[in-house]
């Protein structure tokens, strides 16, 4: 093993824990005062590391070079894509966080530190190539985002999202790590490579088993039905940067954990879980529509659609290709920013003492009082529900493709028809912001951060967008190039 070649690979994570560790340092001499500082000190250590993966990314790595540590560490375009989302979530949940814990007066300095730690347990998702360092990213990780979700330690809603999120959270580890035993019992190995190998041939029952326990531990991650039942109730409880952290990095790590997993070293099983894939996209479709519609917190309505946009990205993991590994990719990186910018739209909804207006029904006729703000978060809207010409459409588009060519026409036709009930209560949002009568409650002032991330947000979803498509497309084609690499 060439030790410095396999630290050369994992530089990214190295640079997150020692600044992980030197931020907590400051965070305990300097105290609350000095949040703001370790806050941008994070968003640059974010930006080093983008730098950092984003050559690999361009480059399409794959291959024996970017294997750390006797296979445990893969540093491929793969993990490389899949990091440079988790940044642009993480490095938006850190922007947006002082306004908000600041009028609550309730800024810590451990807040960045701890999406900082977070962060390095997803590298280790993204990157694994063994069953252990799944396990202990996914663990590094998880630890992180308890406490992120319980951060309002005042609010009872807050604390209690955090109670929901810790044990049905450990439980969903136990069921994973219950699955790993099983495989590793079955297979004689962890590592990934050694697990396709013996599972080449014929798959026995105790494989199998250990395989859908995998399955199913990891659809808790990513908030897939029928494990999605402490998403609503997270989403709302938690703060909102906090809610926003949690709709982008670890839902995007979780997901390319999750295409790793399946298409890697049970990539010649494809016949042995692709059934229950295409069930779990369906349920979360389906549930995910339908649950949104009587919604009135705006929260609790994005947690139902993040379920749904879940059910969509799975349908590319369906049809078991490169060609829907690369959809997934896509529609990952414009949910990512579709996510980013609906909730800095809820965090800039404030009456006029500053407070968090969530009710929908407190939108009505936004249009007239805050026009810039209806439109972009209109935008926003008619993205997630897949309306051309805006780019959110793009992402739908290229998974049903591939779910087409890989002959899975029923499921494509059973995901459009979802993606009309879908856009039910997108559009009912919009129609509250422009045709209800005000109400006036949303008066209060927001930051130019909020106003500049979201005006961002909205150009990217804009009809503009569609000049990235060759690029995007491009990165999303070598990412799934590098998955399908030792397949």
């Amino acid at each position: 093993m060439d030790w410095s070649h396999s630290l050369r690979l994992v530089a990214p994570e190295e640079l997150l824990s020692v600044a992980g560790l030197v931020l907590l340092l400051v965070a305990a001499w300097a105290g609350d005062k000095a949040s703001r500082a370790i806050s941008i000190a994070s968003v640059v250590v974010l930006a080093v590391c983008a730098v950092l993966v984003a050559p690999i990314a361009c480059s399409g790595a794959a291959g024996p070079d970017t294997i750390a540590f006797g296979g445990q560490y893969r540093a491929d375009a793969f993990a490389a894509f899949a990091k440079l989302l988790t940044y642009a979530g993480a490095g938006a949940a850190l922007i947006i966080a002082p306004a908000f814990f600041g009028r609550l007066k309730a800024m810590r300095a451990e807040y960045p530190v701890l999406i900082l730690f977070a962060v390095v347990g997803m590298g280790l998702m993204v990157s694994a190539g063994d069953l252990l360092t799944l396990y202990i990213g996914l663990e590094l990780n998880s630890l992180a985002a308890y406490v992120l979700a319980a951060f309002l330690r005042t609010d009872e809603r807050s604390a209690e999202a955090g109670l929901k999120y810790f044990v049905l959270g450990a439980l969903a580890s136990g069921i994973l790590l219950f699955g790993v035993s099983l495989v590793y019992g079955f297979t004689g190995t962890t590592s990934f490579t050694g697990i396709q190998a013996a599972l080449s041939g014929h798959l026995s029952h105790g494989a199998m088993f250990g395989l859908v326990f995998v399955l199913a531990g990891l659809a808790f991650k990513i908030a897939a039905v029928p494990f999605h039942m402490w998403t609503p109730d997270v989403y709302e409880g938690a703060p909102t940067p906090v809610t926003a952290f949690f709709a982008t990095s670890p839902n995007i790590a979780a997901m390319a954990l999750l295409m790793r997993v399946a298409l890697d070293p049970f990539g010649h099983q494809v016949g042995a879980w692709q059934p229950i894939v295409v069930f779990v996209a369906l349920a979360s479709i389906v549930v995910g529509a339908l649950g949104a519609i009587g919604q009135p917190n705006i929260k609790r309505m994005l947690a139902y659609s993040a379920i749904n946009n879940v059910g969509f990205i799975l349908v590319g993991l369906a049809a078991a290709t490169p060609r829907g590994a690369s959809g997934m990719l896509v529609y990952l990186a414009i949910y990512c920013v579709m996510s980013i910018g609906s909730f800095v739209a809820v965090l800039m909804l404030k009456d006029g003492e500053g407070n968090q207006v969530e009710e929908i029904a407190q939108l009505a006729g936004l249009s007239r009082t805050r026009p810039l703000l209806a439109g972009a978060f209109a935008m926003i809207m008619f993205s997630l529900a897949g309306i051309p010409p805006l780019f959110g459409f793009w992402g739908k588009f290229v998974v049903f493709q591939a779910a087409v060519e890989a002959n899975l026409l029923p499921l494509a036709a059973l995901g459009i028809a979802g993606s009309v009930i879908a856009a039910f209560y997108y559009l009912k949002i919009v129609k509250v912001m422009y045709f209800d009568e005000p109400t006036g409650t949303i008066t209060g002032r927001s930051e130019w951060t909020h106003g500049l991330l979201l005006a961002l947000s909205a150009l990217f979803l804009s009809p503009l967008g569609y000049l990235l498509t060759r690029w995007l497309g491009g990165l999303a084609d070598a990412a799934a190039a590098a998955l399908f690499h030792a397949v």
